[in-house]
């Protein structure tokens, strides 16, 4: 079968197999059916369609129904045919913009056989398979791209909703916008002012009777609110004008300049592609997010592509804007319980009946409501939370200048210098390396700041050869990264320093942490002087115990008896010091367990690590974080902090509580534990480390309101109190996950603990001190058991507390 074909049967039945959920179970055919689910979702997503499709086409410029087509085809042909089943596609603020610039410059017919091109591209593309390309686009420039649209949007309309008409650019409508408030139109700023107080406080209403309204979209409830008070009020705003279909403009022959329609066919394409591609990955994050979701199947990204390529070459024949997976459109249906593609077309068969038999009432709406909607759907793609990731991931400098080139030059040219700069950036960062030599008590130190490749071996050649023959050296590397070129310049120069005399020792960042090439643990001999002898574990790093492969099928050679009768040795252990091996007679598994754990460390780790472990033993620990976790057996907080001796001070209780001062509780450990390492370690860090599936936290949802607590662990527990009702407080807003909602009420439950046990640790006279003084900073971490995955609350003074995804790179910078 071609790559080119959707191949709707083979690949339904593929999805059949893998997900059940989203399609009826394998078998013979039977006749469409639509879930209840499905359904609902579908009149969710229609009503934030409606308004929204009016409003982007009324941003463009383009004529109205423009944009019913648009979301009618999204819903039709990409619902159909697309690779992402959840993913609802129409026309998308993201590609207002260009789709403007394209009308403003080329005219409308000539735009819809721009979006015809642009769809046959993308089928291209989907045949050569090139969809997962897409993803390698530096976030911050897609970011980028997104808020110089953005901010393009609400400027423009701006205009619109004072009264006015916008310009072409963001610069002309920065210096017309003097102009416009001097000939305010008071009935359309009113209009407008009405919409945008009911989108911003509809989804905050309170109370049991506002979780009810907020089921309402919020833009629906809003457009309509602002045409019922116009029409009520009497007052004579411009509304929309749906001429008929019969005197609708469909796609004619392009007609301009072939590198300007070029350039504007690659623009369509890169938008609509990268907005879907990225949407479609989104959208299964959510999916997966929903409690009960199951095992659920990544989207086919090159079907996607297909899909969108398909619905633009409908859309722009039929004389529809160009389309793009939707954000706003697919999180609804996800919210809304979609399970399968149903969802979307059945979306796309209501707008289609909308647009066909409420024409009457669309009239009514007025421009300046649509205009406010679309301005708030631009700000909002101003995101902060994605402006505080560019700069923690120091690439605010991409991010600007994407979004400074979208709104000064246009969407290809902004993103084209984006690109650039995120090169040279990642050139520059490749290229700086520190390298500098200095004696110090007669030993030689050579350090090396930043990613060590052949461009830097010319400086550290030099630097290596100041070094006098026969004298001690310490090369300390500071990078994440060292090429081949490199790595055979230091090897050569280790080996001649040897040879004549010198000692030679590399480390890493910190001082004493020997750097060993991958292979070397594994080859090298035992302490003792044998080599590759069978008591010699070969497993990874913190394997479980009981998933160790070195251990013998039978615990017999390990308690042999000995000729009188009494447990023996192993042949093992023959020839070893007999105390080292005596506390293994007679032990359980479990302590056999322990002492070849023990025996382990002795032999391949202590040799490591007790250089560093004599220094703090000489002067004394200094660690510069108080870590408060869970006692559970899963959070092994060495390992999921890649810490080491001496850099954590660890308390570990049941459910990761602090119990606020001057409670009377019975155990002072954690108050004393918390007094000690603020004021005599001087810690300059706090954290409260939670986990996924915490039996604490279950035990908490389980209890009964005002039931005594009898026993040691259920009084302990009346410190988790406070968490719980925090979650129960219908007027509290709950932390949640970064890119998901929890899974359940036990995540729920944990997240919140976290937020509260940090509030109970400012309420510590010495955390209190600390901080006023700016002296101690305070964290939240949420850590995933089953995913290895940890999230940390991020810093910001928003209500609602997010714990973000810490991702590898945030590990390397």
């Amino acid at each position: 079968m071609s790559a080119c074909v959707p191949a709707g049967a083979t690949e339904s039945a593929h999805i059949e197999r893998a997900h059940p959920p989203h399609s009826p179970p394998p078998g013979r055919r039977r006749r469409f059916r639509v879930a209840g689910a499905d359904l609902s979702a579908a009149v969710a997503v229609f009503l934030i369609a409606l308004p929204l499709s009016l409003g982007i086409a009324l941003a463009t410029g383009a004529p109205l129904q423009a944009g019913l087509v648009a979301a009618a085809v999204g819903g039709l042909v990409a619902g159909r045919l697309g690779g992402s089943p959840l993913q609802v596609s129409g026309p998308a603020a993201g590609l207002t913009v260009v789709t403007a610039d394209l009308i403003q410059q080329y005219g409308w017919r000539t735009t819809c056989a721009i979006t015809v091109l642009a769809g046959v591209a993308q089928l291209g593309l989907g045949c050569l398979r090139v969809a997962r390309a897409a993803l390698a686009v530096s976030p911050a420039i897609v970011h980028g791209m997104l808020t110089g649209i953005g901010v393009t949007i609400a400027v423009a309309q701006a205009h619109i909703v004072l009264g006015g008409e916008p310009q072409s650019s963001v610069p002309d409508n920065l210096r017309a916008l003097p102009a416009q408030l001097a000939r305010l139109d008071t009935a359309a700023l009113a209009v407008s002012v009405l919409t945008l107080a009911v989108l911003l406080l509809w989804p905050r209403l309170p109370g049991r009777a506002g979780h009810l309204l907020r089921r309402m979209p919020a833009a629906l409830v809003a457009v309509t609110g602002a045409t019922a008070v116009a029409a009520a009020a009497g007052l004579v705003l411009p509304v929309v004008d749906l001429p008929s279909w019969h005197s609708h403009a469909l796609a004619g022959l392009p007609d301009g300049p072939v590198l300007g329609l070029v350039a504007a066919v690659l623009t369509t394409t890169l938008v609509c592609s990268v907005q879907s591609l990225l949407g479609a990955t989104a959208v299964d994050k959510l999916a997966a997010a929903r409690p009960g979701a199951g095992h659920v199947v990544r989207s086919d990204l090159d079907r996607e592509l297909l899909g969108q390529g398909a619905a633009n070459v409908v859309s722009g024949t039929l004389g529809g804007l160009p389309v793009a997976g939707v954000a706003v459109r697919s999180t609804a249906n996800v919210h809304a319980g979609a399970v399968s593609r149903n969802s979307t077309i059945i979306h796309g068969a209501l707008v289609v009946a909308a647009a066909l038999l409420l024409v009457p009432l669309l009239e009514l709406i007025p421009l300046a409501a649509l205009a406010a909607l679309v301005m708030a759907v631009g700000l909002r793609m101003v995101s902060l939370h994605h402006i505080r990731t560019v700069t923690r991931h120091r690439e605010v400098l991409v991010y600007a200048v994407t979004a400074l080139g979208v709104i000064s030059l246009g969407v290809l040219e902004g993103v084209a210098l984006g690109i650039a700069v995120a090169v040279g950036v990642a050139l520059h960062r490749l290229t700086r390396t520190r390298i500098t030599h200095e004696e110090e008590n007669g030993v030689h130190h050579v350090h090396v700041r930043g990613q060590l490749t052949f461009l830097a071996v010319p400086r550290l050649s030099r630097a290596l050869h100041l070094v006098p023959q026969g004298t001690d050296v310490v090369v300390s590397l500071n990078g994440s990264f060292m090429d081949h070129a490199a790595y055979e310049t230091l090897q050569d120069w280790q080996s001649t320093h040897t040879a004549r005399g010198g000692t030679v020792e590399i480390t890493g960042r910190r001082t004493g942490v020997r750097i060993a090439e991958p292979g070397e643990l594994a080859t090298e001999p035992a302490h003792g002087g044998e080599s590759g002898t069978s008591g010699d574990c070969r497993c990874r790093p913190w394997t479980a115990w009981r998933n160790h492969q070195c251990e013998r099928p039978s615990p017999a050679p390990d308690i042999a008896a000995g000729p009188d009768g009494t447990p023996g040795t192993d042949e093992r252990d023959r020839g070893t010091d007999p105390a080292s091996s005596a506390p293994a007679r007679g032990r359980t598994p479990s302590g056999r367990q322990l002492v070849r754990g023990l025996s382990t460390f002795q032999r391949r780790t202590a040799p490591l690590v007790r250089g560093e472990l004599a220094r703090l033993a000489r002067e004394g620990q200094r660690p510069s974080q108080l870590f408060l976790t869970c006692a559970d057996s899963r959070v092994v907080t060495s390992m999921i902090t890649s810490s080491g001796p001496g850099d954590l001070f660890v308390v570990r209780n049941v459910g990761n509580l602090v119990p606020p001062p001057g409670v009377e509780s019975g155990d002072d450990s954690v108050a004393a534990a918390i007094e000690y390492a603020v004021d005599v370690l001087a810690v300059r860090s706090i954290t409260v480390c939670g986990h996924s599936g915490c039996g604490a936290m279950q035990a908490l949802l389980g209890s009964r309101p005002g039931s005594p607590a009898v026993t040691p662990l259920g009084r302990w527990l009346r410190h988790g109190g406070p968490s719980l009702e925090r979650l129960r407080d219908p007027g509290a807003p709950a932390p949640r996950l970064a890119g998901r909602t929890p899974a359940d009420d036990v995540e729920r439950l944990c997240l919140t603990n976290v937020v509260q046990q940090l509030e109970h640790l400012r309420a510590h006279e010495a955390v209190a001190r600390a901080l006023e003084e700016g002296s101690l900073e305070l964290h939240g971490v949420y850590f995933h058991v089953g995913e290895a995955q940890a999230y940390l609350l991020a810093e910001q003074e928003e209500e609602v507390r997010v714990f973000d995804r810490v991702r590898e790179v945030d590990l390397v910078v």
